[in-house]
């Protein structure tokens, strides 16, 4: 998601243009990680750009404030709002949206609580994020030697800026053995999630993907996956999953704002099934695709008119 620079983005309560969106060197989030954030898609619809599950992303980011003890002066209306007008503001049909709550200019030191509390939107044109071959062919990915959060450390359910720091370290030890990306283990040896992406293996026509215990954060993309499973009449399974299943199933995918439903062909070097996209991550991936272009129905409510 390369930045352009251009355009304008929604900052405290106004729209301003995107070279005065600065902040201090002594920002608080700068030194202590003191922020949460949002990754939101919209995407093109014949009727016009719509955002994806607006409501449950900004929710969500209200939810990992609360957590993290970030008092948020904007309620969900105001957030919604917020986004809504960013995107349209700035013209894209196709946008990642980032909305970010941060602890501001104020004092240095660990303790937050003289520091605003300062929101800002960003809106980028974005499209495939492991580009679209990816989506068709697949990624190939890593068990990666960093582990997961464990569950009295960071919380994993906050979609914190401090948790991604170990995302950091995991993507960029994959990169560095060629593979895509990495998969992360929990802190107990099991299945969490990638870098930035909650994980599906597809097992004996069983979908199964690690649970919330897991150290995953719930993922907005995830949740839809799991309905569009549902609707196809699939045996959904949360659980703990053991390394070793990732080598032996049948299918494995990505799921995220990002990822959208992207394949993994294989893991650690092993093949994963025929070593390509297989038959349910197609079908999932294509009823996804389907329902936030506007090609079918958006049954489930899922989308949100900018206009």
């Amino acid at each position: 998601m390369k930045l352009t620079g251009d355009g304008v983005v929604w900052w405290n309560g106004a729209l301003v243009p995107w070279s005065q969106a600065q902040v201090h060197v002594a920002t608080h989030a700068l030194h202590y990680a003191s922020s949460v954030f949002e990754g939101i898609r919209s995407y093109p619809t014949p009727s016009g750009p719509a955002v994806l599950q607006l409501v449950p992303h900004v929710r969500r980011m209200i939810d990992s404030c609360r957590i993290v003890n970030l008092p948020l002066t904007y309620d969900e209306q105001q957030l919604a709002r917020a986004v809504l007008d960013t995107v349209r503001a700035n013209g894209h049909d196709s946008s990642y949206i980032r909305p970010l709550a941060y602890r501001g200019y104020g004092q240095l030191g660990v303790d937050p609580s003289k520091c605003p509390v300062d929101v800002a939107v960003i809106v980028i044109e974005h499209g495939a994020h492991f580009g679209v071959e990816a989506l068709e062919h697949g990624i190939d990915m890593c068990v990666s030697s960093w582990r997961r959060l464990a569950p009295d450390t960071l919380p994993a359910l906050a979609k914190s800026a401090a948790n991604y720091l170990n995302s950091q370290l995991v993507i960029l030890e994959a990169k560095a053995n060629g593979f895509t990306d990495g998969i992360a283990l929990d802190s107990a040896g099991f299945v969490s999630e990638g870098s930035g992406a909650n994980v599906f293996l597809v097992s004996r026509g069983v979908l199964w993907t690690p649970d919330l215990g897991s150290s995953v954060l719930q993922g907005v993309t995830r949740n839809c996956v799991m309905q569009l499973a549902r609707d196809a009449g699939l045996e959904i399974r949360e659980t703990h999953i053991p390394r070793e299943m990732l080598y032996v199933a049948d299918e494995v995918f990505l799921t995220g704002t990002a990822a959208e439903v992207t394949p993994v062909r294989s893991i650690d070097r092993k093949p994963i099934g025929a070593g390509k996209r297989g038959p349910i991550t197609a079908r999932l991936q294509r009823e996804f695709g389907d329902i936030v272009h506007g090609a079918k129905p958006d049954r489930h409510g899922w989308m949100t008119p900018v206009a």
